[in-house]
């Protein structure tokens, strides 16, 4: 698990056992929240769908609000770490965009169940655990904003500097709208299309007519 799972203590001093017990409540909690809804779901049948008694279960997490917790932690930095490993690179900020976006649906399609369950069950969460979920929300944008921004300085991306952010927002939904019309959006794409058609779009309304161009014809 990430940083974002020390506000919740344990007796457990061993934080390696720690990740390792946490993800696999974390796993067994989706799959019965996705079946069945976080708020049908028990304590119990968490612990006993993740291997572990409900008194383990309870040495790594105090309630089941915990746990919904620990479950969007988990998506966040998974994104986070796939983007921050493509932000490394030294690519001008069209590139960086266009990698960043293919990782980002990617990481949506792979978690998609994760990520259906945050925007159902968040409001179930207490307001101190609510708001951190909305930080770590913001940061995946926030690292949009910064390709953004990298590539306006560089001059492979042409936006207004008051546009940044809400482009920013724009992409992030794109990647989700993946997962919240997936009903209807993979009867008429794969993954790889809908990845591909959406760069396209979005590279239309940022990218200076020279790399327009290319673009259209479709050279990413």
């Amino acid at each position: 698990m990430t940083d974002e799972s020390k506000p919740i203590p344990t007796r457990v001093s061993d934080p390696q056992l720690v990740e390792q017990r946490r993800r696999q409540i974390v796993k067994a909690a989706v799959d019965l929240f996705v079946e069945k809804g976080f708020h049908k779901t028990t304590t119990r049948e968490i612990a006993k769908a993740s291997g572990l008694g409900i008194g383990t279960l309870y040495e790594y997490v105090h309630s089941k609000e915990d746990v919904l917790y620990l479950v969007c932690a988990y998506i966040h930095g998974e994104m986070k770490q796939r983007l921050d490993d493509v932000m490394g690179g030294k690519e001008r900020g069209r590139e960086l965009l266009v990698a960043s976006v293919r990782h980002f649906f990617a990481c949506v399609d792979d978690l998609q169940d994760y990520v259906l369950l945050i925007y159902q069950e968040t409001k179930s969460l207490p307001p101190d655990q609510l708001k951190l979920v909305l930080r770590q929300e913001e940061e995946i944008t926030h690292l949009f904003v910064n390709i953004l921004e990298r590539g306006r300085a560089d001059g492979s991306l042409s936006l207004a500097a008051d546009s940044v952010k809400l482009f920013a927002h724009n992409i992030v939904i794109l990647g989700q709208m993946w997962t919240f019309r997936r009903w209807a959006l993979r009867r008429d794409y794969t993954l790889e299309q809908y990845t591909e058609k959406q760069t396209s779009l979005l590279l239309q309304e940022i990218c200076p007519s020279p790399l327009r161009t290319g673009h259209e014809k479709g050279e990413f």
